[in-house]
């Protein structure tokens, strides 16, 4: 992504914050915190507690953090911000109206394909993919027809560089085909309780309109809750970049992390970015600082450069670390 987007966020954390190299990026505390029982060959997740957290000390019994006022200059239109330990809601803004999400989609998309399992399983890149791409002007993660790569090779693809031929590639080959696929999005959004959200693609295009995929901030913090519990998820979404050397079946790839937040907010660890005209700039986001995760997403960032989501997703960070805990 474009440097000086990523200077801005990383201006943002150390000028609101104080000094970003004094806090601590653990990542390793976001992981922990929701550890799932999960071997990245299977793909399959299971739920955890939270770290801390044991069945005789619930998240009811961890303190809660004392909320005063606001972030300040948040820009978009839509937000939320959580702990990612306790779900205790620190910041809301229209968190329950509806708006197009873009490419936030593509979580739904890698986590019904984490959770079928077999990463390993080798996909042909279909012969539409060119013009699917074409057709609705989509980000791509440059594949070509007849490539063949790994489940978990695309979905690198689709978390970093938001390739929309990685999701086409992906949800062709596990719906098997869109309808399908797309089907599967829906159930799962039902099963989880994101009741004010629809999918009619896997990548968040704007078709058939604008506003046809849409989910609100609430329901998307439900989502990254859950697919952040996949360490196959969390390990590919805090890269900032992946490179795919030239193999048998493939040509070499590089794709970079679209999250401005990724190696330029201190503790940044994922989670996924979306544009288009309507929904504007949006991004699902986690970040762990000296023991503290916070988890949150902001819809509809005016388009006033490269990364006003990340900028917007910083300012409400940066509020929600600042915050003290309840003794």
């Amino acid at each position: 992504m474009r440097v000086s987007a990523r200077l801005l966020v990383a201006g943002l954390a150390i000028a609101i914050t104080g000094l970003a190299a004094s806090c601590s990026a653990a990542s390793g505390l976001a992981y922990d915190r929701g550890a799932s029982a999960q071997s990245p060959s299977s793909g399959v997740v299971t739920a955890t507690l939270p770290a801390g957290v044991t069945p005789e000390k619930t998240a009811a019994d961890i303190p809660q953090i004392d909320v005063v006022g606001a972030p300040r200059g948040v820009k978009a239109k839509e937000g939320i911000l959580a702990d990612a330990a306790t779900g205790q809601v620190l910041w809301a803004k229209s968190a329950t109206v509806p708006r197009p999400i873009a490419s936030i989609t593509k979580v739904m998309t890698a986590y019904l394909v984490i959770q079928a399992g077999d990463l390993n399983r080798k996909i042909t890149v279909p012969k539409g993919v060119l013009n699917y791409v074409w057709k609705y002007g989509a980000s791509s993660a440059g594949l070509h027809p007849g490539e063949v790569l790994t489940a978990d090779e695309l979905l690198y693809g689709l978390l970093l560089q938001s390739g929309a031929d990685a999701a086409y590639t992906l949800a062709t080959a596990y719906g098997p085909g869109i309808p399908a696929f797309i089907a599967k999005m829906n159930a799962t959004a039902s099963r989880l309780g994101m009741t004010q959200t629809h999918f009619t693609s896997p990548d968040g295009l704007p078709y058939p309109t604008e506003t046809s995929t849409y989910s609100t901030p609430a329901d998307l913090l439900t989502l990254g809750e859950t697919a952040m519990q996949s360490a196959v998820f969390r390990s590919i979404v805090d890269q900032s970049f992946y490179v795919l050397k030239k193999g048998q079946g493939h040509d070499a790839h590089w794709w970079g992390n679209s999250n401005e937040l990724i190696g330029y907010y201190p503790g940044a660890v994922g989670i996924k970015t979306g544009y288009t005209l309507d929904a504007g700039h949006c991004l699902l986001f986690e970040a762990v600082r000296d023991g503290r995760a916070l988890i949150g997403v902001v819809l509809g960032s005016p388009a006033t450069g490269p990364g006003a989501g990340a900028q917007d997703a910083a300012r409400v960070l940066n509020w929600g670390f600042a915050l003290g805990q309840s003794s």
